[in-house]
């Protein structure tokens, strides 16, 4: 078998030149779709009324506020 070199510990596969200017890009834009913080920080303001509200009121009267501040966590970029 052919040693090929490798790539992320992994090894790495020989491409069409089209194909490997596309997974080019890819990799390239990957880092920009990772959210810029981290989840504990993102959306303050949402975590603090769906927090209160839940210590208040408990988790089924605060749907609302838990879905906006999901909804915020998704503008951030997390996959929640």
């Amino acid at each position: 078998m052919a040693a090929f070199p490798l790539e992320n510990g992994f090894p790495a596969l020989a491409l069409p030149g089209s194909q490997q200017n596309q997974v080019s890009a890819v990799k390239a834009t990957a880092p920009e779709s990772k959210p810029k913080k981290k989840i504990c920080c993102a959306c303050p303001d949402t975590k603090r009324l769906r927090d209160e509200c839940i210590v208040q009121h408990g988790e089924d009267a605060c749907k609302k506020w838990i879905e906006a501040h999901l909804t915020c966590l998704r503008a951030e970029g997390f996959n929640v």
